[in-house]
């Protein structure tokens, strides 16, 4: 490695990306085609990055397995910022196994984390904790232990793991702050931000307030029977139910529960659950194999009584039944809620992240754009959708080997 590209790698794991444009802005020879890339990443300039990258993966040569490597680090970190969720994983993978069987162990951590993060986002939490099990970030360079920390966080927060989530937040900061980056100290603190800011609503008794993320995590262990509208889950000291692929089943239930300890007429249960405006004896009929079917999953939980008038929801050994409700009544906040990270989102990334259909997640965007809480940038296959100006590029990209002092 020549004195300009070894220059250029020491500016780029500074994230100063100017001073490494300066050493080799004029040179076209693959490690300086793959550093100036990684240099338009930090600057923003996506796209430029990529063709970059790609230009230098192509010119290295086929002896040089670890540089082509780094290179798809590097646009993989380009497709995530980009929200292109689609992109390949198997070329992720290639590039970590040749990384970590090269002794590169600091991109190779780099891109495990990568992965980690990307299976977060899709919400394959399993496979982003079997990525990590086995991860050991004790020798890697600062800025990699802070993503590490970063990952560790992620996974505690979507499991409600507060206390664990804050622990691994508190190492990325001060890890962080000694690597002195500051997209990554931004990162970080983005991150620790969600801790105190409200993830759903206690309703009780047609009263709500709002909740942070330990507090969830509280009240999901108590003794009280929870109808978590969240995550779409009925649970009571640590058993839990999922509806997730029930909504009339959970439309009944949070009906029932926002009438507790009343009952609910059945004309309401009919509207709430299956939009009928106009009633006969099918949507009876209905309704009473559907109460069936809920008495039958709430089993050792709650039951369901019969009344007058229509049906009440009883909890077995429960002294009380609350209902999470999202922080807003949005009709699409599940869309406006992974736009407000300030990234870039394609409608098929959306449609993924959410498990939804592309056309269901279009028509979603469309109400919003007409109300002025989402933008589009780009044309065509490139358009994507935010709530925020384009911000800067969060993370450092670590394509330069770590080199000493460095």
């Amino acid at each position: 490695m020549d004195s300009l590209i070894t220059a250029a790698a020491r500016a780029l794991s500074r994230g100063d990306p100017f001073s490494a444009l300066n050493f080799i802005a004029l040179r076209n020879d693959a490690p300086a085609l793959a550093l100036r890339g990684i240099a338009m990443a930090q600057l923003g300039d996506l796209a430029r990055a990529k063709t970059l990258l790609r230009r230098a993966a192509r010119a290295f040569g086929p002896r040089e397995a670890v540089a082509r490597a780094r290179c798809v680090v590097a646009e993989a970190e380009i497709a995530l910022v980009s929200r292109d969720l689609g992109w390949p994983a198997k070329p992720l993978d290639w590039a970590r196994i040749v990384l970590e069987r090269h002794g590169d162990h600091a991109n190779g951590a780099h891109a495990r984390y990568l992965a980690i993060r990307r299976l977060l986002l899709i919400g394959r939490l399993e496979e982003a904790e079997r990525l990590i099990e086995d991860f050991h970030p004790a020798l890697l360079p600062a800025a990699s232990r802070a993503a590490y920390e970063l990952a560790v966080a992620g996974i505690a927060i979507r499991r409600l793991r507060i206390k664990t989530a804050r622990a691994a937040l508190m190492r990325a900061k001060r890890v962080a702050g000694g690597a002195r980056i500051p997209s990554l100290m931004a990162e970080v603190e983005g991150a620790a931000r969600v801790l105190a800011t409200p993830a759903a609503r206690l309703i009780v008794h047609d009263k709500a307030r709002p909740l942070r993320l330990d507090d969830v995590e509280a009240l999901l262990a108590s003794e009280a029977l929870v109808i978590d509208a969240c995550r779409h889950v009925i649970s009571m000291s640590g058993k839990t139910i999922s509806l997730e692929t029930r909504p009339v089943l959970f439309a009944l239930a949070r009906t029932l529960a926002e009438a507790w300890p009343g009952d609910v007429p059945r004309a309401s249960l009919l509207a709430r659950a299956f939009r009928a405006r106009h009633v006969d004896e099918s949507h009876r009929a209905r309704l009473r194999v559907e109460i069936g079917r809920l008495r039958k999953m709430l089993r050792g939980l709650a039951g369901i009584d019969a009344s007058k008038d229509g049906f009440a929801l009883v909890p077995r050994g429960a002294r009380n039944v609350i209902l999470l409700a999202p922080p807003s009544d949005e009709a699409h906040a599940t869309v406006l809620a992974l736009l407000a990270d300030g990234e870039a989102w394609s409608s098929s990334a959306l449609a993924l992240a959410l498990g939804a259909s592309q056309r269901t997640v279009q028509r979603a965007i469309d109400v919003l754009t007409a109300d002025g809480k989402v933008q589009a940038v780009g044309r065509g296959r490139a358009r994507r959708w935010m709530t925020l100006p384009v911000p800067g590029f969060p993370t450092t990209l670590l394509l330069p080997a770590a080199l000493p002092g460095a």
